[in-house]
């Protein structure tokens, strides 16, 4: 099925017998896929439609406005460290990146941090970039490319704050105290 988004873009609806109550959509070229449960009824389609494509609009405008804050920041930081020698085409953030931070394409010039850098110390992000951008100019981890970076300060510091989220995420989970908020404590036996 086609019909046209707010944003005149062609929707394609997928209905699959295996997914029971989730819906989801995506971008796939020019159109944006809509998967949603066999059994949900034309009215049900129509209202989960309208739903996924403003849910993605919404959070690709927060991305377009987040990519250009992480452009400018790139630009301050390849000016202040590397002396604007490193100058990315693009700089984005991504969430298909689960085992690096950062990743770049020298030949293409572009740099792409992983969504789980959000909320992280600035001086964090900042190092991941810095370290995309020297990228730019040494596309391997040998001497020359350390050398870019000893300029940044806080270079050792990011490094072992990175190494700690990774130890951590190793670690087995310990669930803390229930609060009350807890689903799982109301109505339970005490």
């Amino acid at each position: 099925m086609s019909e046209d988004g707010p944003a005149a873009q062609p929707v394609e609806v997928r209905r699959s017998a295996r997914r029971s109550r989730t819906v989801s959509a995506y971008r796939e070229g020019d159109r944006t896929v809509v998967l949603i449960p066999a059994r949900m009824s034309a009215a049900e389609e129509k209202r989960w439609v309208a739903q996924m494509l403003d849910k993605l609009a919404a959070q690709e405008s927060r991305q377009i406005l987040g990519d250009d804050a992480l452009a400018a920041r790139g630009t301050e930081l390849s000016a202040r460290y590397l002396g604007g020698r490193a100058v990315p085409v693009s700089i984005r953030w991504v969430t298909n990146q689960n085992t690096r931070w950062g990743s770049c394409t020298p030949v293409e010039g572009t740099i792409r941090l992983s969504h789980r850098l959000q909320g992280m110390p600035e001086y964090v992000v900042d190092y991941v970039l810095l370290h995309e951008l020297a990228h730019l100019l040494v596309a391997d981890h040998g001497p020359r490319f350390w050398e870019l970076l000893t300029g940044y300060p806080r270079t050792e510091r990011a490094r072992g704050y990175l190494e700690g989220v990774v130890a951590a995420a190793r670690l087995p989970h310990v669930p803390g105290p229930r609060t009350e908020s807890d689903p799982e404590s109301l109505g339970g036996c005490g």
